[in-house]
C-alpha cells in the first residue's frame, strides 16, 4: 500500500508540475507576443516643426553668428559690408529661409562669446570657424548640422629662423589663443613627441598674430586656413612660411542651439544643397536655366522643379534655388572667398569634391 501510494503521489506532483511549466510557457509567449506587438505597432512620425525657425519667420531676419574679423572668412569691406566664406553661407541661409540674402543680421562673436549666444538665442546659427567635436555637442548645449571646411592646425614662422618642420621648433615661443581647440592641441602634439616649447597664450586670434608680428613669439599655431589669413595681414607675407605638419583635425561648420532637432536639419540640408549644386553643375549664372530645361531628376529636385522638398522643411518649393541665386554653389563661395580667386589662394585639397581627381571630402547627400 505504502509503494502504490508513492507512486500516485509522485504521478500527482509530476502532473502538476508540467502544468506549471506550460502555464509560465504560455505565460512567457503571451508576454514575448505583447512586447513584439508593442515594438511593431504602427506609430507616426512627430510633426516637422522648428520654434527657431518660425522665429526668424516672425522678425523676418536671420541672426548669424560670425568671426570679429577673420579675412577670407567673416570680415568687413571699407564700405563696412560683411564678406567672407562664412558671410555667404549666412546670406544662402537668408535666402533659402526667408526668400532675401540681405535678411540677415551680422553678430560679430569672440571664441569665449559664441556658445553663450547660441545659447541664450542671440544668434540663430552660428557660422565662425567652429570646430566640430564631442566634448562641444556634449557640454555646450549645441548641434553641428554639418562640415563646410576641413581644416587642420598648423604653424607659421618666419623664413629667416629657415625651419623646415615644426619638429625644430624644440624650445620655441609657441603663440596660441585661449579658449580654443589651438591651445590644447599644441599641448598634446609637443608632449607626445617630448619637445620642450613656451607657451604664448593671447585673448584671441588678433592678439596672437599681433604678438608673432611682434616677435613676442617665434611662431604662430592656429587652423591653416586662420594662419593664411593672418599672414595677408603681416606687413611682409612673403617673409613668413606655414610648415608642412598638420597636427590636428578641425572640421568647421555651422553650430545651432540643441533642442530644436527641426532647425537643425534645414541648416544642413541648406549647407547639403549648396555642395549638390557644385556637384551637378548648378552655378549662380546657370541656375534659372538649369531650372527650365534640365530633365536630370536630382537637379529637378534640388531646385524644386520635382517634389515638395523644400515644404518638407517648412519653406519654399524653391528654397534652393533661392540659396544659389543668392551666392552661388559650394565651389564658387569657396573660390571666391579663400580659393584660387581670393588673396588667401588656399587649394581645395580636402575640401574638393569626392568625385574630382585629386579627390577630396566634399560629399553632396541625395535630396530625395
Amino acid at each position: 500500500m505504502r509503494t502504490g501510494g508513492n507512486r500516485i503521489r509522485t504521478t500527482a506532483l509530476a502532473l502538476v508540475a508540467t502544468m506549471a511549466l506550460a502555464a509560465c510557457d504560455r505565460g512567457a509567449r503571451e508576454d514575448d507576443t505583447t512586447e513584439d506587438a508593442a515594438v511593431t505597432a504602427p506609430t507616426e512620425a512627430p510633426e516637422f516643426s522648428s520654434a527657431t525657425l518660425q522665429a526668424v519667420k516672425r522678425r523676418g531676419r536671420l541672426n548669424c553668428g560670425v568671426h570679429e574679423g577673420l579675412v577670407g572668412f567673416a570680415y568687413t569691406d571699407n564700405r563696412g559690408q560683411w564678406r567672407g566664406f562664412d558671410a555667404d553661407f549666412c546670406r544662402a541661409l537668408a535666402a533659402a529661409v526667408l526668400g532675401d540674402a540681405n535678411a540677415v543680421r551680422f553678430v560679430p562673436l569672440t571664441t569665449s562669446q559664441r556658445f553663450d549666444a547660441l545659447r541664450s538665442g542671440r544668434v540663430d546659427v552660428l557660422w565662425r570657424e567652429t570646430s566640430w567635436t564631442l566634448s562641444r555637442e556634449a557640454e555646450e548645449g549645441v548641434r553641428f548640422a554639418g562640415i563646410n571646411y576641413y581644416d587642420g592646425q598648423g604653424f607659421l614662422v618666419r623664413r629667416s629662423l629657415n625651419l623646415s618642420s615644426a619638429a625644430e621648433l624644440n624650445g620655441a615661443r609657441i603663440c596660441v589663443q585661449r579658449a580654443s581647440t589651438s591651445e590644447p592641441n599644441v599641448a598634446d602634439w609637443f608632449r607626445a613627441r617630448g619637445i620642450a616649447y613656451t607657451p604664448v597664450v593671447t585673448q584671441n586670434e588678433e592678439a596672437a598674430r599681433e604678438a608673432y608680428a611682434r616677435e613676442d613669439c617665434d611662431a604662430f599655431s592656429a587652423d591653416i586656413s586662420a594662419l593664411a589669413a593672418a599672414r595677408t595681414l603681416l606687413s611682409a607675407p612673403d617673409q613668413h612660411a606655414i610648415l608642412p605638419e598638420v597636427i590636428s583635425k578641425e572640421p568647421l561648420g555651422p553650430a545651432v542651439k540643441r533642442g530644436d532637432e527641426a532647425w537643425t536639419s534645414i541648416v544642413r540640408w541648406t549647407l547639403n544643397g549648396l555642395i549638390l549644386a557644385e556637384e551637378l553643375g548648378v552655378t549662380r549664372q546657370n541656375v534659372a536655366q538649369m531650372a527650365d530645361e534640365s530633365r536630370d531628376p536630382a537637379v529637378r529636385r534640388l531646385l524644386g522643379e520635382e517634389g515638395e522638398f523644400g515644404p518638407m522643411l517648412g519653406l519654399s518649393k524653391t528654397w534652393m534655388r533661392k540659396a544659389i541665386e543668392a551666392e552661388g554653389n559650394y565651389g564658387e563661395i569657396f573660390a571666391r572667398n579663400v580659393g584660387a580667386d581670393s588673396p588667401l589662394d588656399l587649394a581645395r585639397g580636402l575640401n574638393a569634391q569626392w568625385n574630382q581627381r585629386p579627390a577630396g571630402l566634399i560629399y553632396g547627400l541625395p535630396i530625395r
